[in-house]
């Protein structure tokens, strides 16, 4: 037995089977590739679902958080830590918005996100029975406020009861939105871009009419940019693209770019009229690596012009993607913005992202008959062609 297989042994004895892996072990990764344990190379083009922006073994970024180790990990929230106000303050820049509460988690993000719009309601009216709108076919995370508005029935029937007055209603479909609007309405909630969905954006006249609405019956826009935020769809958030801001912003997966953070932000108004003391708090969150973190990846993404990066190298991955789909009579459609793309196929893709694994490249799907493409946003041209090569390869052999 060789040690790729022992160890994959020992973790089904010892990790509890919640997920369905790959039959490899991971070792150790740099720039685009991964390698395993026995040194076979993988050219990466999930990114650890959208997570390691930066691409691997970057120096600056590694250096930056040993400095922090050597000085401070963690101190809890009873005290103030540099790390954690200087990262705010870029945060604040980048995005627009005026408030940061940092979390461990992108579902944690989204836990405070609907806890400060029901509080801000609640504080509106004094009543304790407000709605959320969020959509169908979403997902916004595994723990129990954050699965009660994704809106996915399978991931959600065997751990009812949810919480309570939650609507669904129809990605891109304003009419929908409508006939789930009643005076308890506090928010409406759903991603950008859907991810896990099928990577669905959102359509520009869809969010400028459901931002009026909110602004005309003072509904809280929360827009989910966990995925598809920090640079990968060409701009930092998604949301900058279509000019329409939320009142809250859920950030995480790239926003550390491997340690785990997340966060939500608020704009002002809502910032000063929701949660405060006692209302919401979090052992480690913000601590000062997660926060050094945070510093580095967002002076790199400047340093190294990442999202100059996505602009140029997203035109080029959707246009190889739609000269891809043209090709091949398997493929239904492209969608996606920038580096978040997907490719609707009309069989299961199953077996090609494992054909691909086998041929040294790393895909995921987004659903049983999507392939999803969330490279790191360092990727070029050539890693794009060097993974068109592969994944023509697996087309041919298993379709």
């Amino acid at each position: 037995m060789d040690n790729m297989t022992q160890y994959i042994k020992d973790a089904e004895k010892s990790l509890l089977h919640t997920y369905n892996r790959y039959q490899v072990v991971l070792d150790k990764g740099d720039g685009m590739y991964l390698y395993d344990i026995n040194g076979k190379k993988y050219l990466d083009f999930c990114a650890g679902i959208a997570v390691f922006a930066l691409g691997y073994n970057n120096k600056k970024y590694n250096d930056a958080l040993k400095s922090q180790i050597d000085k401070l990990i963690h101190t809890s929230n009873y005290y103030y830590n540099v790390p954690a106000i200087t990262a705010a303050q870029k945060l604040k820049k980048v995005s627009g918005m005026d408030r940061v509460f940092f979390t461990n988690s992108g579902a944690e993000a989204v836990e405070g996100a609907v806890k400060a719009a029901r509080k801000y309601a609640y504080l509106k009216d004094g009543k304790a029975d407000h709605e959320i709108i969020a959509m169908e076919h979403s997902f916004h995370g595994r723990t129990m406020g954050a699965l009660s508005v994704t809106g996915n029935p399978k991931y959600r029937e065997a751990f009812g009861p949810m919480i309570g007055n939650i609507r669904f209603a129809k990605m891109n479909d304003f009419e929908s939105i409508l006939a789930n609007v009643t005076d308890k309405t506090c928010a409406i909630l759903f991603e950008t871009v859907q991810g896990e969905g099928g990577i669905f954006p959102a359509e520009e006249n869809f969010l400028k009419q459901v931002k009026a609405l909110c602004e005309e019956r003072d509904i809280l826009l929360i827009l989910d940019e966990i995925q598809c935020g920090m640079g990968r769809c060409g701009t930092m958030f998604a949301w900058q693209s279509f000019g329409v801001k939320p009142d809250i912003m859920t950030s995480a997966k790239a926003l550390g770019c491997g340690v785990p953070v997340g966060a939500f932000l608020l704009t002002e108004k809502v910032g000063q009229n929701s949660l405060s003391s006692g209302d919401h708090g979090t052992t480690y969150g913000g601590n000062p690596l997660a926060a050094a973190a945070i510093n580095i990846v967002l002076d790199l993404f400047e340093e190294n012009h990442i999202i100059d990066n996505v602009k140029e190298a997203g035109a080029y991955l959707e246009s190889a993607l739609d000269k891809l789909t043209a090709e091949y009579d398997c493929i239904d459609t492209r969608r996606g913005m920038g580096l978040m793309q997907g490719l609707a196929l009309n069989v299961p893709v199953g077996d090609i992202i494992t054909s691909a694994l086998d041929k040294g490249l790393i895909l995921i799907n987004a659903g049983p008959d999507i392939i999803r493409f969330v490279p790191p946003l360092i990727v070029t041209k050539a890693h794009i062609d060097e993974m068109l090569s592969i994944l023509k390869n697996c087309l041919d052999e298993t379709v």
